[in-house]
C-alpha cells in the first residue's frame, strides 16, 4: 500500500485579509514531490486558509490513490488538535471544512502530527504564492512555482515592500532590512540578490542604522513563569531603540549615503502606555475584562495611582490623556489628570478583551471547568473564550485600528494611553512584527508603563516595557 505525507498551509494577510492556501502531496518512501495545489480564496482568516489548504491537499491524495494511507503534516495545532478529534470544533466558518476534510479518506487511511512552521517551508510558500497572485488580480500559476525550490535550497529573497497600517513592523521592519542590504558591500551579486543592492532612499537607511544602534535603555533578561489569568509568562524589562527585531541587527557597514542628506522626519506620535492600579481581584490573578462586574480600585491600586501620576509630572512629557472606559482605567486616569492639570478623554477603542464565561475566574479554575476551551485559546489567537468573549485576534484588529487613527490624530504629541494587559501588549507586538503567542511572553505589571514612538515614515519604535520604578521609590 502506498504512503503519502501532505503538507498544508494558509495564511491571511490582516487576519481577516486577502488570504492563499499551499498543499503538497510528498510520496512517503522517495520523498518525491507528487503534487502542488495553491489558491487564492479572497477574504479569509488563518485558520479558514489553513483548513482550505487541508482539504485541498487531502483531495489531491485521493486522485492519486484513494486507498493510500496518508499522514498529514502541518504547523497549525489547531487543526490538527481538531481534526485528530482531541479539540471540540466551535468557529461556524470551521465546522463545514473539518467536516469536508474528514469525508475525503476514511478515518483509518488518515493521520495527523504537528511540525513546526520553519520545516512546513514548502507549504507556506506555496500559500504566499497564491496571495501575491491574488494580489496582481491573478490565480497561482503551477508552471511559475518557485517553492519547492525555495523551501529546499537556502537563499537571500529581497526585501518585501512595506505593507501595513503605521506602527507595524511589517512596514517599518521591510524598509529597515532593505536599507541594510543595499549598505553592506557585495561581490557580484546574485540574481536573488541584486534587487536587495538597489538605491534606496536616505530615509530608509536612516532607519536602518538607527534599528543597527545598539539600544542605550538597559535590559533585563526575561524569566519564564507559569501563565497566568492575565496571559503573562515571562519577566520585565527595558525595550530600547532598536525595535524591529534581531533579522535586522549585525554589524554595521559604512552608509552608501551621508547622514546629513536624510530627511526631518519631525517628532513621532509617542504612547506611554500606562496599566490601570490594581483591583481586588488582580493580586487573585483572576481573568478580569470588559465582560465582568467592572471592579473599581483597591486600597492599594489608587496609591499606585498617585506614585505613577507623581512620576509622570516629574517628566512633564504627556500632553493629552485618553483612557478605557472602565472603572479602573479612569480612576487611575483621573488621578495622573489631576497631577497634570489634564483632561481626561475616553476611548473605547481601549478597553480590554471580554474573557466572556471565564470572567471572575483564576486560571487554574477555568482549566478545571473548560479544559478544552482553554487549550484552543492558548493555542490559537482566534479562538475565544468560553459563553463568545473576544478572541487575541479580534483584540488585534481593535487595537491596530485604533492606534492608526490615533497616530494619526497624535502626530508628533506624546499621549498617556491608560488601558490593560491585553491592549498594551498588544500595542508592543505589533510595532515588533512578533507572532500573536508573543502575548503570553511578556509580564505586565499594575500600574506600570511602557512607551512605544510611531514615526512619520512607518517606522515603530519600542522604549519600555513594563516599567514599575516609580512604585518602589
Amino acid at each position: 500500500m502506498r504512503e503519502f505525507i501532505v503538507e498544508a498551509d494558509g495564511g491571511s494577510r490582516g487576519n481577516p485579509g486577502p488570504a492563499g492556501y499551499g498543499s503538497v502531496v510528498i510520496d512517503a518512501a522517495t520523498g518525491e514531490t507528487l503534487v502542488e495545489r495553491a489558491e487564492y480564496i479572497g477574504v479569509a482568516t488563518n485558520n479558514v486558509a489553513e483548513y482550505r489548504g487541508l482539504v485541498a491537499g487531502l483531495r489531491a491524495a485521493r486522485e492519486l490513490d484513494p486507498s493510500a494511507t496518508v499522514r498529514v503534516r502541518m504547523d497549525s495545532k489547531l487543526v490538527v488538535e481538531q481534526m485528530s478529534g482531541r479539540w471540540k470544533i466551535k468557529h461556524p466558518d470551521m465546522k463545514p471544512l473539518a467536516a469536508e476534510a474528514a469525508r475525503i479518506l476514511p478515518p483509518g487511511q488518515v493521520t495527523y502530527e504537528w511540525m513546526p512552521r520553519e520545516r512546513n517551508k514548502h507549504a507556506d510558500r506555496l500559500a504566499n504564492e497564491a496571495m501575491d497572485a491574488g494580489k496582481r488580480g491573478e490565480q497561482w500559476d503551477a508552471g511559475a512555482s518557485r517553492a519547492e525550490l525555495d523551501a529546499r535550497v537556502p537563499v537571500t529573497p529581497a526585501a518585501p515592500g512595506p505593507a501595513g497600517p503605521p506602527g507595524d513592523a511589517t512596514a517599518g521592519a521591510a524598509k529597515a532590512r532593505e536599507a541594510l542590504a543595499r549598505s553592506r558591500p557585495t561581490a557580484s551579486p546574485t540574481a536573488d540578490t541584486a534587487q536587495e543592492t538597489s538605491t534606496g532612499t536616505d530615509a530608509d537607511l536612516r532607519a536602518a542604522r538607527t534599528v543597527a544602534t545598539p539600544a542605550q535603555a538597559s535590559t533585563q533578561a526575561p524569566a519564564p513563569t507559569q501563565a497566568s489569568a492575565s496571559a503573562s509568562s515571562v519577566g520585565s524589562g527595558s525595550v530600547g531603540r532598536a525595535a524591529v527585531g534581531p533579522a535586522a541587527v549585525g554589524p554595521a557597514a559604512t552608509p552608501s549615503v551621508g547622514w546629513g542628506s536624510a530627511p526631518d522626519l519631525g517628532a513621532p506620535a509617542t504612547f506611554v502606555l500606562l496599566r490601570h492600579g490594581e483591583t481586588p481581584l488582580t493580586p487573585q490573578k483572576r481573568f478580569s475584562g470588559s465582560g465582568g462586574t467592572d471592579p473599581s480600585l483597591s486600597d492599594v491600586g489608587r496609591e499606585q495611582a498617585e506614585r505613577v501620576a507623581a512620576a509622570l509630572a516629574r517628566r512633564g512629557t504627556v500632553q493629552h490623556i485618553l483612557a478605557s472606559p472602565l472603572a479602573r482605567t479612569r480612576e487611575t486616569a483621573a488621578a495622573v489628570a489631576a497631577r497634570l492639570g489634564l483632561e481626561v478623554t475616553v476611548e473605547d477603542g481601549l478597553i480590554e478583551t471580554d474573557f466572556g464565561a471565564w470572567e471572575g475566574l483564576t486560571f487554574g479554575e477555568v482549566r478545571e471547568r473548560h479544559p478544552d476551551d482553554l487549550n484552543a485559546w492558548l493555542a490559537d489567537p482566534e479562538a475565544e473564550p468560553t459563553g463568545g468573549g473576544e478572541s487575541f485576534a479580534a483584540t488585534a484588529v481593535r487595537i491596530a485600528a485604533t492606534r492608526e487613527r490615533l497616530v494619526e490624530e497624535y502626530a508628533g504629541r506624546t499621549v498617556l494611553l491608560v488601558t490593560h494587559v491585553t491592549p498594551i501588549k498588544t500595542f508592543v507586538r505589533l510595532a515588533l512584527g512578533a507572532p500573536p503567542e508573543s502575548l503570553f511572553r511578556m509580564e505586565l505589571s499594575a500600574a506600570s508603563l511602557s512607551a512605544v514612538a510611531y514615526y512619520a515614515d512607518g517606522n515603530a519604535s519600542v522604549r519600555l516595557l513594563n516599567d514599575t520604578s516609580h512604585l518602589r521609590s
